[in-house]
């Protein structure tokens, strides 16, 4: 009998890509929206053709389905007749048709890391991929092996093998705490490394090592108190989390093995884990624009690493919706303000509200004290590009301006060979541009930092430069201070804003490792 995958997202294996590609979006025929599709899925038509039976797929049946009208797909394992989802796919009709009669895992990771397929395309299920009865020896080099159907724990060993060498972890106790000790064995490990949740007696916690995940996940065999600390000891990578006893025994063991126990497997493997927040404030910042901020669970450890994003998840319509977004810092200049306290209670978001989309009306709509779903960081920047740096240049356009807020703070306070950091902004009216007043305050504050705002529709008003992304505003905004200075440019904002920039910045002779694109 087959499995029908649960609604977790993202599954196994999707993988968060930055790069200089991005994906368009089609213009939909009318009554072809997400929330169309909804309606469809729920209206009891059947949507695979086989009337609610699952059945095995051969590999030699995929390849059949490869016409428009007869489409299915694999993703990670799992077999959907996608031909009734052609015309509500944003993407477009020939995207999908791209992995038309095959296995799709890649290409669906690289444009669609954070679509909840599994929720989206349940009726669409046709079955799950016929496991072959054998493996080649040699199944790492083996090409012809569907994707997510090696068994987990060989392509654990065989990735293990080739990354950095997996942790360990022990742990004694005192009167009233327990200590767990994690070996890293690494030294770049700081405490945005650690994620722990502690909730229904689960113990969870994970550390990130480049790009892998290392996991303990117990039952612990008495009851904690919600406080709990997390030290880290950088320059030997020793991660120290001390729980507080509920009763001060004498604990025989730690706890039982829950899912994934002790293990180390590259980060694109693993499925987001979510945790409950309750919304605490959201304030106006524009006319379109808000500031949400979420308390973390009272028993969980989190900081985002700057330059990395969170999901967003809300149940709507009975639908599993999930979006990303980049946390913020709840004021521009806070980070500036002596002492810096790091408080990792809440976490801020810039959110735009599309009054005609799905999403963010109904996160809108949200009452003070309801709770919403946030994902463990994912994202690809390293706080090491930004080491060293004498020249830091920021892109943005809209709230494409969100990862730039941490990114601009960090390196002003923490990179002592910096000696310019430059944003230009882009908007459409002086009314859209975000945190406009604290950007201007920050530039007397700091010298180094220099804003130049550019809006595509001004009023006749506006003194400052107009337009568009273009060459001529680049070549003369992106000046080094000096021939041989080490830069970094980062840009982020709608995909198309993106894609040209990222042309531009090559024609000026960037290179690759020089710049860094932010895209969903």
């Amino acid at each position: 009998m087959l499995n029908v995958p649960s609604q977790s997202f993202p599954a196994p294996g999707s993988q968060q890509r930055v790069a200089s590609g991005g994906r368009s979006k089609v213009p939909l025929k009318p009554g072809r929206s997400l929330m169309d599709w909804i309606r469809l899925t729920k209206s009891g038509k059947d949507l695979t053709g086989l009337k609610g039976r699952l059945i095995d797929v051969t590999e030699e049946e995929l390849k059949k389905h490869n016409k428009k009208e007869d489409c299915w797909i694999c993703i990670r394992g799992f077999v959907y007749n996608v031909s009734p989802y052609m015309e509500y796919h944003p993407g477009g009709e020939d995207e999908l048709m791209r992995a038309a009669g095959s296995d799709g895992t890649d290409l669906f990771d690289q444009v669609h890391r954070w679509v909840n397929y599994e929720s989206m395309l349940r009726e669409c299920l046709v079955g799950r991929m016929a496991v072959k009865p054998t493996l080649s020896k040699d199944y790492h080099e083996e090409k012809k092996v569907l994707n997510g159907m090696l068994p987990k724990s060989q392509v654990t060993d065989i990735l293990a093998k080739e990354g950095p060498s997996s942790p360990s972890y022990d742990w004694f106790q005192t009167e009233s705490l327990v200590t767990i000790v994690i070996y890293t064995k690494q030294k770049d490990v700081n405490v945005d490394s650690v994620i722990v949740d502690y909730q229904d007696d689960s113990f969870r916690a994970e550390t990130i090592i480049k790009d892998y995940s290392y996991l303990i996940h117990l039952g612990l065999s008495h009851e904690i108190q919600e406080d709990f600390s997390v030290r880290v000891v950088e320059n030997v990578g020793k991660i120290e989390i001390v729980l507080k006893k509920k009763e001060n025994t004498s604990w025989k063991c730690l706890g039982h093995p829950l899912e994934n126990h002790n293990s180390f497997i590259p980060k694109k493997e693993t499925g987001l884990y979510c945790r409950k927040c309750q919304l605490i404030s959201k304030e106006d910042v524009t006319h379109d624009t808000k500031l949400f901020c979420l308390m973390l669970p009272p028993s969980t450890h989190l900081q985002v690493p700057i330059g990395q994003h969170v999901y967003l998840k809300l149940t709507i319509t009975g639908t599993e919706i999930v979006k990303p977004y980049t946390p913020v810092s709840d004021s521009l200049l806070s980070e500036f303000q002596e002492p810096v306290i790091s408080n990792n209670k809440y976490i801020y978001f810039l959110i735009k509200i599309y009054p005609a989309g799905l999403f963010t009306p109904e996160l809108d709509h949200l009452q003070i004290g309801d709770y919403v779903s946030i994902s463990s960081p994912e994202g690809n920047f390293k706080r090491s590009q930004i080491q060293k740096l004498e020249d830091l240049f920021l892109l943005a356009a809209g709230t494409g301006f969100t990862p730039m807020v941490k990114i601009l703070t960090y390196a002003l306070t923490n990179i002592p060979s910096l000696r310019k950091v430059k944003l230009m902004f882009f908007n459409k009216t002086e009314d859209d541009i975000i945190w406009r007043s604290q950007l201007e305050k920050l530039t007397f504050k700091d010298e180094r930092f220099d804003i130049e705002f550019v809006l595509s529709a001004p009023t006749s008003e506006w003194n400052g430069k107009q337009g568009h992304i273009s060459p001529a505003l680049l070549s003369e905004f992106l000046k080094r201070s000096s021939d041989k200075s080490k830069v970094l440019i980062c840009i982020c904002g709608p995909t198309p804003f993106t894609e040209e920039g990222i042309r531009l910045l090559h024609d000026l002779n960037f290179s690759k490792d020089e710049i860094h694109s932010f895209t969903a």
